[in-house]
């Protein structure tokens, strides 16, 4: 197993990669398939790994490493535009001592060991199930049957009704329609997962998976990038052709520039990630609770505080938000995404 820790996996050979990740799938749940070594380069880190499939859904391999995460002091520092930034949009909020402020926001400092595993590169919904156009008209909402004909008449890319229904456009004459699940439970899904030979990813797993144990603000470094493409910061075009302002609109899902986004591109392990403030997505902390990462549920954006602080939930390696343990597991779930993994650690390899 010491080859799949990544001090050693990275000075491996392609072919001796190759025998590893052959080796590997005599031990994964059924129907995984091996589908080649694949690099992946982001951020200033690099990683050649194995790609698997399961039902047409792709899973890469991560190796093991023993990692610093957490935050509590700045690794290089900001750059100016961004000290500037952050100090006069913090301060709006009667906050004068920025570093403390954002040491508040992040998971404590700590080593930890991650084991090597295989990991979903794409996101899966946890509250939302995808129903044909029949199923849907079966469930007799009365906002449906007009809220579709319009969205198919407009062209915007997606539409919510809050906990009702979501349509999303897949094509000029193709629109897939999810229905809010509001049955599911956390223990259902970590029962059906682990039945099926997967878990669900820790705090700890997630913040590496993420930064890949950077010691710094953002994957990328400490200071803010004022180029990227951010969801949100387009236009909700569109959305009076469907309802009037008498309906709340998720912001997250109104018409945009075309994607990509730069926060939702695959990493320097290949995986994708919300890149999302308005998402959560599912982890668990040490005692098997939900931790959720990678956003607050717009809570910051939503107050006018601009890319930089708006975006700190999605953006920033080691946010928390300390807010999500006051919210009902339905209203987390409405904005919860979840993705699984196999840990390696058992498996007589």
């Amino acid at each position: 197993m010491e080859a799949l820790q990544r001090n050693v996996w990275q000075g491996l050979n392609a072919q001796d990669k190759e025998e590893w990740m052959r080796k590997l799938v005599r031990h994964l749940p059924e129907g995984m398939v091996y589908e080649g070594l694949e690099t992946f380069e982001r951020f200033g880190q690099r990683m050649e790994t194995g790609v698997f499939t399961e039902d047409g859904l792709r899973f890469v391999f991560v190796p093991g490493d023993q990692v610093t995460l957490g935050w509590d002091r700045w690794q290089h520092g900001m750059n100016q535009e961004t000290s500037t930034d952050l100090h006069e949009t913090v301060s709006e909020y009667g906050v004068e001592d920025v570093d403390s402020f954002l040491a508040s926001q992040m998971s404590p400092v700590r080593e930890v060991t991650i084991a090597p595993m295989l990991v979903e590169c794409e996101l899966i919904l946890l509250g939302w199930i995808e129903v044909s156009e029949e199923e849907a008209h079966a469930q007799e909402d009365p906002d449906f049957p007009s809220a579709l004909e319009q969205f198919k008449q407009s062209e915007i890319r997606e539409y919510e009704l809050h906990q009702q229904f979501r349509l999303i456009r897949q094509s000029e004459n193709e629109v897939r329609i999810l229905w809010f699940n509001e049955g599911i439970e956390l223990e259902d899904v970590v029962r059906e997962e682990a039945a099926a030979g997967f878990g669900l990813l820790t705090e700890d797993e997630w913040e590496y998976i993420y930064g890949g144990g950077c010691r710094t603000l953002f994957p990328w470094g400490d200071s803010f990038d004022y180029t990227m493409r951010l969801r949100h910061f387009g236009s909700p075009e569109g959305v009076d052709e469907i309802v009037d302002g008498s309906i709340d609109i998720d912001a997250s899902l109104v018409k945009e520039d075309d994607p990509p986004y730069d926060l939702e591109l695959p990493n320097f392990f290949g995986i994708k990630f919300a890149g999302d403030p308005y998402k959560y997505e599912l982890t668990l902390d040490s005692a098997g609770d939900v931790m959720p990462k990678g956003g607050d549920g717009g809570s910051l954006i939503c107050g006018g505080t601009g890319p930089l602080v708006g975006f700190l939930p999605a953006a920033a390696v080691y946010y928390r938000d300390v807010n999500a343990t006051e919210l009902d597991w339905e209203d987390l779930m409405d904005a919860m995404v979840y993705r699984r993994v196999v840990r390696l650690t058992e498996m007589a390899l």
